[in-house]
């Protein structure tokens, strides 16, 4: 893992669970973070845990504080939720400022929305807007994209997430509250080469992850952001997501603590493998990755995006998906030992 010195990073929603993950790693990496969010007594108090950290606080409602939290930055990773408030105004701060923008949202319709509405305007100007660059959305996307291998077409795209458990954060529950009253409770799925939404009640079948996890029943179509970043590039008339029952229940569940953390870094003890099995021409590729705890494994998936952007190891520029801006291999080896990264051997299918 390749470290970066001196470059500076605006993390906006610095004090949220996950925002702290990445402050941490992007110290850890040498790169100097800026905290920025709107409770400055929050940022000031994270402030003491990271001797020498810049407190810049901003408002999504005010775009000149937005702009003096980035200057001067090289780069701005947003983790504050939820980003169909918060997307837009930072992403509008990031293209006045000229840097690239990364942010760790799930909710698919805000990265839907920030791939319809600054797609023109990001390839005009060049820039690099990365949304979904996380556990959800990123490296679903990743892993079906390094599954495919060469490709860029396939008849279907399923990836299966094995978590051992899920412990929403508050921002989590709020991010799904929000989602879930933008689509009027109804479900939404990705098929026929387009997000469809309807009322119908979520199936269950048994999924076989790869060993040690076994068969393991598993919520079908329980849809996340990879449903948005990898028909973003990938020619596929369906992308479905599903969710191993545990997990699901937990995140149901409203009486459900939040994570807990359990070593030194602030990991919790969750452990999660997920498959990306993409189906083109008869034969099923695939991929999969190993980890400990979604929110804390978000980190390095976001900060090596950003030192992959500021080094030029890229591919595009405009609004992007991480299978489509980078080398999927290759950043995700880059990602270890926070993730454990294989693809399996092909298989024939009837």
């Amino acid at each position: 893992m390749r470290r970066e010195e001196g470059r500076t990073v605006a993390v906006f929603g610095a004090y949220g669970h996950t925002g702290r993950f990445v402050v941490a790693e992007l110290r850890a990496r040498g790169f100097v973070p800026v905290l920025s969010g709107r409770d400055a007594v929050k940022l000031r108090s994270l402030a003491q845990d990271f001797p020498g950290a810049e407190v810049r606080p901003a408002s999504v409602d005010d775009p000149g504080s937005l702009d003096r939290a980035l200057a001067g930055a090289d780069a701005v990773i947003n983790c504050a939720g939820p980003f169909a408030v918060t997307a837009a105004p930072v992403i509008e701060a990031a293209l006045r400022a000229g840097i690239p923008y990364v942010d760790v949202a799930a909710e698919i319709e805000a990265n839907a929305d920030t791939f319809t509405r600054f797609a023109d305007r990001a390839r005009e100007a060049d820039a690099v807007i990365l949304p979904a660059m996380a556990f959800y959305g990123g490296l679903g996307d990743l892993l079906a994209t390094a599954a495919l291998g060469e490709g860029t077409a396939a008849d279907a795209v399923d990836i299966a997430y094995g978590l051992s458990g899920w412990h929403p954060t508050e921002g989590t529950r709020i991010a799904g509250a929000v989602s879930r009253q933008r689509r009027g409770g109804r479900r939404v799925r990705y098929t026929g080469g387009r997000l469809a939404y309807d009322d119908s009640e979520p199936t269950r079948l048994k999924w076989r992850f790869p060993e040690p996890l076994g068969a393991r029943e598993v919520v079908a179509e329980f849809t996340m952001a990879d449903v948005v970043t990898i028909p973003s590039h990938l020619d596929v008339p369906e992308v479905r997501t599903h969710m191993a029952v545990e997990a699901a229940t937990d995140l149901s569940a409203p009486d459900t603590p939040a994570p807990t953390a359990t070593d030194d870094q602030g990991r919790s003890d969750q452990t999660f493998l997920v498959e990306a099995v993409v189906r083109a021409d008869g034969v099923e590729h695939r991929a999969v990755a190993r980890g400990r705890d979604i929110y804390a494994v978000t980190a390095p998936l976001a900060v090596e995006a950003v030192h992959h952007i500021l080094t030029g190891r890229t591919r595009t520029t405009g609004v992007t998906s991480a299978g489509a801006l980078f080398d999927a291999p290759e950043f995700l080896r880059a990602l270890a030992p926070h993730i454990e990264f294989e693809v399996l051997g092909d298989r024939t299918v009837s």
